[in-house]
């Protein structure tokens, strides 16, 4: 049994180091997207310019434009949040606001747009980010065209389209093959006494009217290959059924078991977050995006720590591969005001105050005087390039030699 639990674990990472070096060269955003500490070694090299220092808050850690996207809360309203929290830290919230805007500058490159467009699009993010700290609690800007048409159909999902997504057949089990894949005999018991846990098993019963008595049941489990950072972790998608739902279709539920790490973002040194890691993304969650916080739980599974949440059909992540000039800008200053309006609600009057002095205080509104983000965005965006073009002649090299 140990030998063959050595053999599938060996073949699990083999495989996923090999999608996730394919994944990384389909694109300079897919790549950046899998080049956190790539991005965090270079702001600590001296090549990075001095950033603002912030109040030491919970911050994203990897907060680039993928890892944002509608969430809905317990009453089915949907709003654009913070959806990811593997890098999650008490840290500089600079870092967030560098992190997003080289995601951005990449998008506008993949977009084909001029250099100024660029340099307006960090102006906008500055002043979206700057608009989340005001002296009175403002509303949300309009929505971009785009970033509507996102949530319109994160409003318009339901479960069956869930359903229809990631099961197949009567019985609706986990499709294996693609996506998901077969798991060990010692992972499924492990997850079955996961949700036998009273307060994972509320998860699946706290939504949607469902029966907080009623029995939770695992239906079906599988290896989840999903994403570029999850490399050897847990990972698992998971298919419950709950006794005793009050209307018909609710009965369902889709869960996401992972497994947490330490983060690779620099952590404030007074920072007193969570030592266990699963509880720091749990924290971070509640801090960051409330709606998504109270349906996640910390618990440990294979004895290692891992985090669970329910998947629910608005949860989507923003899928962008292509903006004009007018609608970039827009895009910039609502993502800003998102990712300020998750640093501010940690901090009081005049705390924001202060970081909001802070931030104008370290950079110029006219193009011609450079700031700290654009030297920093910058100097990202051509060190990432040249990786990127490297990772893909190795990819190639490696495939031609297969």
């Amino acid at each position: 049994m140990a030998k063959r639990k050595r053999v599938v674990t060996r073949h699990r990472l083999a495989a996923l180091e090999h999608r996730r070096t394919r994944k990384m060269a389909r694109s300079a955003h897919a790549f950046v997207r899998g080049s956190t500490a790539r991005f965090y070694r270079w702001l600590a090299s001296s090549d990075a310019p001095r950033l603002p220092d912030g109040p030491p808050i919970w911050i994203c850690g990897d907060c680039h434009v993928g890892n944002l996207g509608p969430v809905a809360d317990e009453n089915g309203r949907v709003q654009i949040q913070i959806r990811d929290f593997d890098q999650c830290a008490i840290a500089n919230p600079a870092f967030d606001l560098c992190r997003l805007a080289l995601s951005l500058a990449v998008l506008a490159r993949s977009s084909d747009l001029p250099g100024i467009s660029t340099a307006h699009m960090l102006e906008y993010l500055l002043q979206g980010y700057e608009a989340a700290f005001p002296e009175t609690s403002d509303p949300l800007p309009p929505l971009p065209p785009s970033l509507h048409m996102e949530v319109r159909r994160a409003h318009r999902r339901s479960w069956k389209a869930l359903a229809r997504e990631r099961t197949e057949g009567e019985t609706l089990h986990l499709p294996l093959g693609g996506d998901f894949w077969p798991i060990t005999k010692r992972e499924r018991k492990g997850i079955a006494s996961l949700f036998q846990d009273a307060s994972t098993a509320q998860l699946a019963t706290q939504l949607r009217e469902r029966s907080s008595s009623g029995k939770v049941s695992v239906l079906d489990g599988a290896y989840w290959r999903k994403g570029c950072s999850s490399l050897g972790r847990l990972r698992f998608a998971v298919l419950l059924d709950v006794d005793g739902a009050a209307s018909e279709g609710n009965d369902l539920c889709l869960m996401d078991i992972k497994e947490a790490t330490a983060s690779l973002a620099p952590t404030a040194r007074s920072a007193r977050q969570p030592k266990d890691p699963a509880l720091r993304v749990l924290e971070a969650a509640r801090q960051l995006s409330p709606a998504l916080g109270e349906r996640m739980v910390a618990s440990t599974l294979l004895e290692r720590p891992v985090f669970v949440r329910e998947l629910l059909p608005q949860d989507l992540k923003l899928d962008i591969v292509h903006v004009g000039q007018k609608e970039a800008r827009r895009i910039a200053c609502y993502l800003g005001t998102v990712v300020g309006r998750a640093h501010a609600r940690q901090l009081d009057i005049n705390e924001r105050s202060e970081w909001r002095r802070e931030l104008r205080k370290n950079h110029s509104r006219s193009l011609s005087a450079p700031s700290w983000l654009w030297r920093a965005t910058v100097g990202l965006l051509a060190d990432h390039e040249s990786a990127y073009l490297e990772h893909c002649r190795r990819y190639v090299g490696a495939a031609s030699r297969a």
